[in-house]
């Protein structure tokens, strides 16, 4: 325990000493007041167990008199129903208890019960048949079997559910004495009376049977019957378990206040509960407690007042020293200075310092002691900033807080030391106050900062660097292709009638057309995945046929080149879930760069091998060429964006340098690995290893349709053509009408919409639409077709054509309804297949 933690729990123990007599008299009225309000409290609810106990027991009692009615009348018809027996009369049965029916009516009141007689063969004659009653197994029911089990005294049922009316009701029967007659009352729970004038405001009545259902209730609970059937059995079960059984056991309504519970169980086993509210039972002790609270208030006060100012003061002085005790302890050195008599007094010293001087003494030998652990490069200018004409100079010039930094020795180590000079009036003339602060951690953190800063800089610039040739690249990359197509739809304008060369020039501007549109395809994949909004489509697919699929577009390239392209798979299970886009994205990159770099004559192979199958399978891909290979000193930045080996100068071979980036970005994102080795002069080999999911053996949905046995035909379609760029507009319209579809146009979505409800139910075959339109957007337009009361709104084709071919925007169409997309530019031959797959009949 420190110092300053003894110096205040002994004041502590002081203040405790002086209110020593006050505190024993405001405990001993603190136990005179709870030792009454506990006694004051016992008999109040003692009071309150007698008053509701009784009243229990008077509701009871006054339904134990009306059951006796009952029992009475029973006993008036099972008399009668002997005297029939004895007399012979059983025959005329029905006539003889219709009398005793209505007299039943005049005594009880009409409606009151629904009494009737059941025979010995089980028929059933009452004053009031029921439909079916011929049919109705009276023998099985539970009041006949108990009433043929007592043998003759009366028995009342719990409350149960009437097999005929469907209501709640209580049964009163009775087997007669000399036959096994029965004769019974249906009584209905709402004509139960009782007179509730005693019961006070906020208490509460309940009858219930034997098992705690409520025959009747009398209560201001503002919940509903079924809340309050399960409050009642709560009760019941506490009832049953004894813990209900004292003046103090209560419990908690459900409107979150405590009751008082009382009871009495009536010879038939049916429960008669009172319940009031502890606010009504304890208001009188609220005026005693608040009674010897003033009484307690009254005498305390003064003693508050006299306890309230000392500790008001010494709170004060506690205070101030403790301020004195932070200042103090942020500092690990403290001396008075006398500059005009060259002398310090030690208040706080160093463990170094303290065994080195004195306390008081000359202001040399301080600053000789410090000399010794203060780095030596900063030693000279310590002596000059502190010594006593400096410090009578900062002094004259009214400067109240002066200091610096420097390295000092604590141990076997440097740190970093804070050391003021603080000049305030309130001081002795001519004194100044001398202190060290250990500041490691605050320079540590101001050295880290600024490198951070620096690293921060440093970054800076190269990212402009990396910008700059991004955008050098791009420029390059980009105007290479348009020079080709400027330049070379000039030429093709100069010479319109010569056929073989505008033929050759239109084949070089679609080839440097496409080039532009994977330059612009891989840069918009790029920023996507630096962003992570790429996301995967996982599916059913085959991955026997998205490989041949893939193997099969680069087969025209290949013998076209007179190069050979082989396929190997060697798969066990083909059908998989995945993002078989993606999977032949990474593909097609691989084949494609393998092409691009094999000579005439070379072998470019796709391989798939089976790994591991199963929900964890694992699938190898290698694309192995034997073209011109790779130098070892780029295989080592072949996935950063664009990476080219410049070491061959094949400009035909020329790419954008960011599909293998694209491609190592897909592949971690499939979870998956990619490697590559390589050969200059003799060849590449990139392996790839997917973990891939096994599905269904079930082809996916639009798998299992055929290609149609002839050649498809766009010839006779009628297309509805949504688009709101006018160039476009006119392209796709000249094209769609050269192969022979009949095309009607709309500039914006809502057009769109309007065109299609318009036409006659299956005017159309089907519509383009395009996603990006002013007025209403493509995706909005399928929904309002798709709504359509009409018998084609949910059948025909909607191709949505759009320019963002991402997952999610694809998702974005087929969930409003579309069927297929398109990218732009458009690929007819991909339109026609798309056509066929939508238009070819299951």
């Amino acid at each position: 325990m420190s110092r300053a933690e003894g110096a205040k729990r002994g004041r502590a123990r002081a203040v405790l000493r002086r209110l020593r007599l006050a505190l024993a008299i405001l405990a001993i009225l603190a136990a005179l007041a709870v030792t009454g309000i506990v006694l004051v409290r016992a008999a109040l609810l003692r009071s309150a167990y007698d008053a509701g106990t009784a009243m229990a027991h008077s509701y009871a009692a006054e339904q134990s008199g009306n059951l006796a009615v009952y029992r009475t009348l029973l006993a008036f018809g099972t008399s009668t129903a002997d005297w029939l027996t004895d007399s012979g009369e059983e025959a005329n049965l029905s006539a003889w208890m219709t009398p005793y029916f209505e007299r039943l009516d005049l005594v009880l009141g009409s409606g009151v019960v629904d009494p009737y007689v059941v025979t010995e063969t089980g028929e059933i004659v009452a004053a009031h048949p029921w439909e079916g009653d011929a049919d109705y197994d009276v023998e099985s029911t539970p009041w006949y079997r108990k009433a043929m089990a007592a043998g003759g005294p009366v028995i009342f049922t719990d409350l149960y559910e009437d097999a005929i009316t469907g209501q709640p009701v209580i049964t009163a029967a009775q087997k007669c004495r000399r036959s096994n007659m029965v004769v019974a009352f249906d009584i209905l729970p709402e004509h139960f009376k009782f007179d509730t004038a005693e019961l006070e405001e906020g208490s509460s009545f309940y009858l219930c049977d034997s098992r705690g259902t409520i025959i009747y209730q009398k209560t201001e609970l503002p919940l509903s019957h079924a809340e309050i059937q399960g409050y009642i059995s709560g009760i019941m079960a506490r009832i049953a378990d004894g813990t209900l059984g004292g003046p103090s056991d209560s419990v908690v309504d459900l409107d979150g206040h405590r009751r008082g519970v009382y009871y009495a169980r009536m010879d038939n086993g049916w429960y008669s509960i009172v319940t009031m509210p502890y606010s009504s039972i304890l208001d009188e002790l609220r005026g005693f407690v608040a009674a010897l609270v003033l009484f307690i208030l009254a005498a305390l006060l003064p003693m508050a007042v006299l306890t309230w100012q000392e500790l008001r003061l010494n709170a004060r002085v506690e205070r101030a020293q403790e301020t004195v005790r932070v200042l103090g302890n942020t500092y690990y050195a403290l001396y008075r200075v006398n500059y005009a008599k060259e002398t310090y007094e030690m208040i706080k010293g160093s463990e170094y310092v303290a065994s080195r001087i004195p306390p008081a003494g000359a202001y040399t030998d301080l600053l000789h002691t410090a000399g010794e652990v203060i780095e030596a490069n900063a030693f000279r200018e310590f002596t000059e900033s502190f010594s006593c004409d400096n410090i009578r100079s900062l002094v004259c010039r009214r400067v109240r807080d002066f200091g610096g930094e420097f390295l000092r020795r604590f141990g076997e180590e440097y740190r970093w030391v804070s050391v003021r000079v603080l000049f305030d009036e309130s001081l002795a003339p001519e004194e100044v106050v001398l202190c060290f602060k250990e500041v490691e951690q605050e320079k540590q953190r101001q050295l880290r900062e600024r490198r951070l800063l620096e690293d921060s800089l440093e970054l800076a610039q190269k990212n402009e660097a990396s910008k700059q040739a991004f955008f050098r690249n791009m420029s390059h990359d980009m105007r290479t292709p348009l020079n080709a197509i400027l330049g070379l739809s000039e030429l093709a304008a100069q010479h319109p009638e010569d056929a073989p060369r505008l033929a050759g020039y239109l084949k070089k501007i679609r080839s440097s057309s496409r080039y532009l549109l994977d330059l612009i395809n891989d840069i918009l994949d790029m920023a996507r995945m630096e962003q992570g909004a790429i996301s995967l489509d996982l599916h059913s697919f085959d991955l026997r046929q998205c490989a041949e699929d893939c193997l099969e577009t680069f087969r025209l390239p290949a013998e076209q080149g007179g190069k050979t392209l082989k396929g190997d798979f060697r798969i066990g299970h083909a059908r998989l879930l995945g993002d078989s886009l993606r999977i032949q994205q990474i593909l097609n990159n691989l084949l494609s760069n393998a092409l691009k770099f094999t000579p005439a004559g070379g072998t470019i192979s796709l391989s798939v091998e089976e790994l591991a199958r199963g929900e964890h399978g694992k699938y190898k891909f290698v694309v192995a060429d034997t073209g011109i290979g790779m130098s070892a000193e780029f295989l080592q930045r072949i996935f950063e964006p664009y990476a080219r080996e410049m070491r061959f100068s094949d400009r035909q071979a020329a790419g954008t340098g960011l599909g293998m980036s694209i491609t190592k970005s897909l592949v971690s994102q499939m979870d998956g690995e990619i490697q590559v080795e390589s050969t200059p002069g003799q060849g590449s080999v990139f392996t790839v290893v997917l973990p891939l999911a096994a599905a269904e053996d079930e082809p996916a949905p639009g798998e299992t349709r055929g290609r149609s046995g002839g050649d498809f035909s766009l010839q006779g379609l009628h297309i509805l053509l949504a688009e709101d760029n006018e160039i476009n507009m006119e392209i796709t319209t000249e094209l769609l009408s050269s192969q022979g579809v009949l095309v009607t146009q709309a500039w914006n979505g809502e057009e769109a919409v309007a065109r299609f409800q318009e036409a006659a139910p299956f005017t159309f075959d089907a519509v383009l639409m395009d996603m990006q339109m002013p007025v209403m957007d493509g995706c909005e337009a399928a929904r309002r077709i798709r709504a359509l009361d009409r018998p084609d709104a949910q059948t025909v084709p909607i191709v949505a054509v759009t320019a963002n071919a991402f997952a999610e925007d694809i998702a974005a169409t087929a969930a409003a309804g579309m069927n297929g997309h398109i990218s732009k530019p458009i690929d007819f031959g991909a339109l026609r297949q798309t056509l066929e797959r939508l238009l070819q009949k299951p």
